[in-house]
């Protein structure tokens, strides 16, 4: 596993280039360019023959990481190091402003998403979880992996590619903060993983005393191989789409290290 020093260097070093990224493609929370297009792939190689010698046929798909193993590639606070610590229980926000509905079956899957959590539905292995708070910009951050079938996880990284066209504004009722008024965005994400897709969600209305309230929410997944990094990165505060396009790139890093180590002890 990483040492944690190593790691805030990965990740300052992964925030700068991000920094950079974002300076171009991230202009504001309402008009954000589609992300970059995928570098072109490699002509496919010939099919082989079944019959081909032991020796020149694929090898085998590597095994599923274990829970401990995708304990291992969790990112932590000691990555992020100041001001984010392990968190001391879910956001006042989260009840109060994701538990809503609207018209439009897609952006009414969008919330219950994330509300729920459940990008991908069940999934097909172990899954584990870790909740970080950034106290000083009043956000948290929600990190999660688990397995799930890698054909599900494109399909549903398809649909939330096109949600900045389905559902660029719109408004959501609550049952505590009454109606909110939606606004998704692409959010690009550096070239992590063998899939990805994000999107950036400002919500903004008033709050019971007749306060503007504006939440801020950055949904970003990634897979790499068999196993799918999901994380929520929201608040009242700053919520930085940096951050978000770090943790995602060392996140994926880490997975698909573990996952070479695993390789290597078979």
């Amino acid at each position: 596993m990483t040492h944690a020093p190593a790691a805030r260097v990965l990740l300052a070093s992964a925030l700068s280039v991000t920094a950079l990224f974002a300076a171009g493609c991230v202009a504001d929370d309402r008009n954000v360019p589609r992300a970059l297009p995928e570098a072109v792939s490699q002509p496919p190689e010939p099919s082989r023959s079944a019959s081909a010698p032991a020796g020149e046929r694929p090898a085998p798909s590597p095994p599923a990481l274990s829970e401990a193993q995708l304990r291992d590639a969790l990112i932590t606070d000691a990555d992020l190091g100041e001001p984010w610590m392990t968190s001391r229980g879910a956001a006042t926000w989260r009840d109060g402003l994701l538990k809503g509905t609207t018209d439009d079956p897609d952006c009414r899957r969008l919330l219950d998403v994330l509300y729920t959590e459940e990008l991908f539905g069940t999934p097909a292995g172990p899954r584990v979880t870790t909740t970080l708070d950034d106290a000083y910009n009043d956000t948290q951050l929600r990190y999660q992996i688990a397995a799930y079938r890698p054909a599900d996880v494109d399909r549903a990284l398809d649909w939330l590619g096109t949600l900045p066209e389905k559902c660029e504004r719109f408004e959501t009722r609550t049952p505590r903060a009454g109606t909110q008024l939606v606004e998704v965005a692409r959010l690009p994400l550096p070239g992590a993983g063998d899939a990805r897709a994000a999107v950036r969600l400002r919500m903004t209305g008033e709050a019971s005393d007749g306060a503007p309230t504006v939440l801020t929410l950055n949904l970003a997944a990634v897979r790499v191989g068999e196993d799918t990094i999901t994380l929520t990165n929201a608040g009242f505060g700053a919520v930085l789409p940096e951050v978000t396009q770090a943790v995602t790139q060392l996140g994926a890093d880490r997975l698909a290290e573990v996952g070479r180590q695993e390789r290597l002890r078979i």
